[in-house]
């Protein structure tokens, strides 16, 4: 992979991260319930760090990550993603979020078997964890909200 196409990958999942950033935080102002409220926020907090932590490789010499150049990316696979809206029903905006989740935490894993160095092979890794985090938390969420006999009481 060029160094150009990393950067553009890179520059992808930071604007993935911002628009991440953005929707939880939007939620998070407006929801109403404080677990709920805290929960949104929190996310929002961490996707700002990945953005963060993005801009850091960013920055970095990205010539120096080395991929295997005769795969397939599937970085555009996740196109197009329909448009966040703060208007949406609790459960379509956690549905959405879980789904956006799920996307972040594929490209990363893909990016990481991608990598030829351990360095980048981990960076990934780490970012992929992080989003699965996020999903497994918001999948609970879901359930206890969409099927709410099934909490125990």
């Amino acid at each position: 992979m060029k160094a150009d196409d990393a950067k553009k990958i890179i520059k992808d999942a930071i604007d993935k991260e911002i628009e991440a950033y953005t929707f939880y935080r939007g939620i998070a102002d407006k929801v109403k319930d404080k677990a709920l409220k805290d929960l949104f926020a929190e996310l929002a907090g961490e996707e700002k760090k990945h953005r963060e932590f993005l801009q850091g490789v960013l920055d970095k010499d990205v010539s120096k990550m080395k991929f295997d150049p005769s795969h397939d990316y599937k970085v555009g696979d996740n196109l197009p993603t329909p448009e966040l809206k703060v208007e949406m029903k609790p459960l379509e905006g956690l549905v959405l979020a879980i789904k956006k989740e799920l996307q972040a935490m594929q490209m990363y894993t893909q990016l990481a078997k991608l990598a030829k160095d351990t360095e980048t092979q981990f960076l990934f890794s780490q970012l992929a964890n992080m989003e699965r985090g996020h999903k497994a938390r918001l999948e609970d969420i879901y359930t206890n909200m969409a099927f709410p006999e099934n909490v125990w009481v």
